[in-house]
């Protein structure tokens, strides 16, 4: 079973138009690898420099925030849900 993807509107053009893929469970590090690996460019939209999420970026498991959990090394499991929400500021 595998850990379930939801692609935010403005990195699926990136992924090639998907609103959902699949992952297979580890971390929220791994996923990170994995989106990459699939989609070349995505990881530099959602990590800095040194591979960690921008704080523009919030990443949910099962709709808990990781930055509340473990961050990026938050676990995935089969059957986890993960939102990716860039953060907007405006005024």
């Amino acid at each position: 079973m595998s850990v379930r993807v939801s692609i935010p509107p403005t990195l699926r053009k990136l992924c090639g138009g998907e609103e959902h893929v699949r992952v297979r469970p580890g971390t929220v590090s791994d996923l990170m690898a994995q989106l990459q690996q699939r989609y070349n460019g995505v990881r530099d939209r959602l990590c800095d420099d040194q591979g960690r999420i921008r704080g523009s970026v919030l990443v949910f498991v099962n709709d808990e925030d990781i930055r509340f959990l473990r961050h990026q090394e938050t676990e995935l499991r089969p059957g986890d849900e993960v939102s990716i929400i860039p953060a907007f500021a405006g005024g």
